[in-house]
């Protein structure tokens, strides 16, 4: 397995410097931000899809510091109600589809996206509960739109050899494994999880049962850790409008790898990503307000290097 780093918390860096960085942390690999919320502050989409030199400089600022790309990242809402919005959330995804299929880099990191309740609505709703009966019928004509766009999404992906790898993720239609595998069913196999266990500590999720469920639909994999703060917690529940910088006052923080959970629990993980079938990169994506970017990414880089498997099993000759 890989040691990666998503480098969005380095954008203030030029590219060739944030590289330089990583590679004497001794990270194997780079997920880049491609567009949406991650920004492309070390690619421009547009100039690297239109000129081939912009692609010869960014594969020789990899070799130059033995660096892969493990995925392209463009988490946006291509469902949002509001036409423009969606359209030009749609654009950067496909972008980052034929962008990928021209760098060879096989996956493309990206949300399910939310539509709104209904046809006259406004505004995307996240439907967490079936009654009244109208959030029912809303989530229904939710994964209508979804399973149409997906399906067409879906085999424009796998005309180019890419696999879509969604972060499951709250205020999104997909936020945990049945509906991901749900979506999976209703297009094919390039549709998969960009899995990400700090979203799913919170709702009370098992990351190692939640890792076997969805098998062999992994295809991308964040390093990204969550600690749970009872007080808080047992007054005012999980599902917690707090500002993420309030860090007194949430429920749960996103933290540094470790930081939520210790060596033994991300040894479990990584072992049973190895039983699925799973030798990926563990892609580091720093969101903790406790630390900075460059601590965060360092411990966190420090502690995976020493629960990642780096040589393939041998044989069982004890069986």
């Amino acid at each position: 397995m890989d040691v990666g780093v998503l480098t969005v918390p380095l954008g203030d860096q030029p590219r060739e410097s944030a590289f330089e960085y990583l590679a004497d942390l001794g990270v194997d690999t780079v997920e880049l931000g491609c567009g949406g919320y991650p920004g492309q502050d070390h690619l421009d989409r547009a100039t690297l899809l239109a000129e081939p030199d912009a692609r010869t400089a960014l594969r020789e600022d990899l070799d130059a510091h033995d660096l892969r790309v493990s995925a392209l990242a463009t988490h946006n809402n291509p469902l949002h109600p509001d036409e423009e919005r969606a359209s030009e959330a749609d654009a950067e995804l496909r972008g980052a589809i034929e962008l990928a299929d021209l760098l060879d880099i096989g996956t493309v990191t990206c949300f399910s996206g939310l539509p709104a309740g209904g046809p006259n609505d406004e505004v995307p709703n996240w439907v967490t509960a079936p009654w009244p009966g109208e959030h029912a019928e809303a989530h229904e004509y939710q994964w209508g739109v979804a399973t149409e766009y997906w399906q067409e999404l879906a085999n424009y992906a796998d005309e180019l050899g890419v696999d879509l790898a969604i972060e499951m993720h709250p205020n999104m239609l997909i936020y945990e494994p049945t509906g991901l595998l749900e979506l999976r069913e209703r297009t094919n196999e390039r549709v998969g999880a960009n899995f990400d266990p700090s979203h799913l500590y919170w709702q009370g999720i098992d990351i190692t049962d939640a890792i076997r469920l969805l098998g062999d639909a992994i295809h991308h994999v964040h390093a990204k850790d969550t600690r749970i703060y009872d007080a808080q917690a047992r007054t005012k529940g999980v599902l917690d409008t707090t500002p993420y910088d309030e860090v007194a006052d949430r429920s749960w923080l996103f933290r540094s790898v470790g930081y939520g959970h210790g060596e033994d629990h991300w040894r479990d993980v990584v072992s049973t990503l190895r039983i699925v079938g799973y030798d990926g990169a563990l892609s580091i994506e720093h969101e903790d307000a406790l630390t900075s970017a460059s601590e965060g990414l360092e411990r966190g880089v420090e502690l995976l290097q020493r629960v990642v498997f780096e040589e393939q099993p041998g044989d069982a000759f004890w069986a």
